[in-house]
This record gives C-alpha cells, structure tokens and sequence, in this order.
C-alpha cells in the first residue's frame, strides 16, 4: 500500500478528511520550500502538492503562472525539485508528497538523464505520486505501470464536464486520489458552487474507487468546511500563492501555516 493510500486509509478510518495544500516548488524564494513544506505538514497538512515549475502552465491561472515564472528565473527545475523532497525526506518521513505538473519537464528529464529516469528518481528521491495535467489516461498506460513498479501513485484530474466514459479510463490506471476541478477555467477562477459539487461526487464514484479530492476555487475555511462535507480531500493551491506574495522571507512560512491551521479546523469541525 502506498504512503498516499495509508494516509487515506488512517483517515477515513477517524472520519477526518484529507487537506492537501499545494505550493509551486522554488516560490517564492528558491530555497525556502522543503522549510514551507514542513510548516504545511506541522499545521496540518496530509499530503502536498508541489507544482513543478513550467513556462507553458495550460491548467494555472496567472497567480500560479507567475509563482513558476518566478521559480523559473531562479533556476527551478525537475532536478532541483527533487532534491528539495530529498531534503523534505531527511526530517519527514511520513507526508506523502505529490509532484503536479505537465509532461514537457518530465519528458525533458528522461531525455536529459535516460529512460525511465524521472521515475527512478523521483522514487528514489522520496515522491508518492505524480499528477500531470496534459497525460491523458488513455495515453498512459505505460507510464501508470512503472510508475506502479516503482511505488508510485498516478493522479488525474476530473472536471464538471467529465462524461462517463472519461472517467472510466480515468478508474483503470489512477490510484492514490482522483482531483476533481470544481470549476470550468483555470486555477484561482469563478465562484465555487458547493451544491454542485455535491451533486457530481457521486456520479464520480460511480466510477472511480479511489479517494476523491476537490480543488479550484477554495479559498477559505468556510468553503474548505462545506467541500469537506462531501469530498475525502480539499486541495488548496492559488490562496497559498497569494498570500505568500511580497511576503518578507522570515514570516513566509508561519503566514501558511497560520491559514492552514484554520482550513484544518475547519475540515475537524
């Protein structure tokens, strides 16, 4: 069973659901994220999403757009990635760790460092999952079984226009959790509309037996409170971002952590 299964598994079994915060790798200074990391993990977080930095973000709206331009500059890439979950790895053990983001740096790594490379790496460097947005499951077959083999788990994204049929190849090679995209547009978009995502988390599990979490949009304790009703997991990404904007680096990680800590009390409720 995998470190993101385990954590699900020990959840639900206290009725307590997931918070998944997401911060993009190297932002907003290039050597502060295995430190935000652990203050993320400190206040409650159960799992991290960590966007890996990418000139073309299709799915990220311009907060996140900008917290990778940032990290770019920086010299942020999929191999320093890696190394800040090492360095993660060296004090947590326990916090599963999910690399999100498009195909282009990972098949630039393997070209750069060999077949198969960024999967044993990223094993080798403590990472349990792997979300990329432009991997249609159809497609990816392959890389779900040696993503597998090597103690992996491969995450997709759902979205409110999801048919049937998408979400059955989404059921045959995903494991960990499902990432439901409550709204139509970019991260950090629209309005969210709780009673329409209670309406299609069933219809989702109809299909897809893994853990199912909902992000895009949620920005508060109060709406991390009504989707935690109805979700197993709440991912939280543009309101980390933003708050950590033109924050001074000694208050950086106790800002998060403080928001976070409401967001958790707020799912325990």
């Amino acid at each position: 069973m995998s470190r993101i299964a385990q954590t699900f598994a020990a959840l639900q079994a206290k009725g307590r659901k997931a918070l998944i915060p997401y911060v993009t790798a190297g932002f907003p200074f290039a050597d502060i994220t295995p430190e935000l990391m652990h203050g993320m993990a400190a206040a409650g977080a159960d799992i991290i999403e960590l966007g890996v930095p990418f000139s073309d973000p299709m799915a990220d709206g311009p907060v996140i757009q900008q917290a990778g331009e940032q990290a770019l500059a920086a010299g942020v890439g999929m191999k320093q990635v890696l190394g800040m979950v090492r360095a993660f790895r060296e004090r947590d053990g326990r916090t599963p760790v999910v690399l999100m983001g498009y195909a282009n740096p990972v098949e630039r790594y393997d070209l750069m460092h060999g077949t198969d490379a960024f999967v044993r790496d990223a094993a080798a460097s403590g990472v349990d999952g792997i979300l990329i947005v432009d991997y249609p499951p159809e497609e990816c077959e392959a890389f779900a079984g040696k993503l597998k083999a090597a103690g992996l788990d491969l995450i997709f994204l759902l979205a409110p226009t999801s048919t049937a049929q998408r979400m059955d190849q989404v059921a045959r090679v995903a494991s960990g959790y499902v990432y439901y995209v409550s709204l139509k547009g970019v991260t950090g978009a629209g309005h969210l509309d709780t009673a329409a995502v209670a309406q299609m988390l069933p219809r989702i599990r109809e299909h897809v037996r893994v853990p199912v979490g909902v992000g895009f949009g949620i920005r508060d304790a109060a709406t991390a409170g009504a989707i935690g009703k109805v979700a197993d997991a709440v991912v939280i990404g543009t309101r980390i971002i933003q708050l950590l904007q033109d924050q001074p680096r000694e208050q950086a990680v106790a800002t998060v952590a403080g928001f976070l800590r409401g967001i958790r009390a707020a799912l325990d409720a």
